[in-house]
């Protein structure tokens, strides 16, 4: 059974920093992660994500050089860290996963079939 389990999120002063955790199970190895967040009112949109082929990583403008995706491959665990958080960056965090993607695909096309039930952030101004 497949599965994406997030975790890690929480109240959080303006400036300081998280760890969401994204737990995957039922997977081959081979599948892309990306993390995507929804703040009321507003539309889902991509955060990072990261290729399984190469490692390429890829961030939104909004949080580029805050933000940092990894993964524990032999874990099936993928991380976001996020630094310096503001309180726009409060929303429900997602993790998601596309298995099998094309080899040498852009992780921001995926349509990432399988999501986990998010983690909310809380940034307090």
């Amino acid at each position: 059974q497949v599965q994406l389990v997030e975790s890690g999120g929480g109240l959080v002063q303006s400036g300081g920093s998280l760890r969401l955790s994204c737990a995957a199970s039922g997977f081959t190895l081979d599948y892309t992660i990306g993390w995507f967040r929804q703040a009321p009112g507003k539309e889902r949109e991509g955060v990072s994500c990261i290729s399984s082929s190469d490692g390429t990583s890829w961030y939104a403008d909004s949080v580029k050089g805050r933000f940092t995706i990894s993964r524990d491959t032999a874990k099936m665990m993928e991380f976001l860290r996020m630094d310096s958080l503001k309180p726009e960056d409060a929303a429900v965090y997602y993790c998601a996963a596309e298995p099998h993607p094309p080899f040498g695909s852009d992780c921001r096309t995926l349509p990432y079939t399988y999501w986990g039930q998010g983690t909310q952030v809380i940034v307090s101004s």
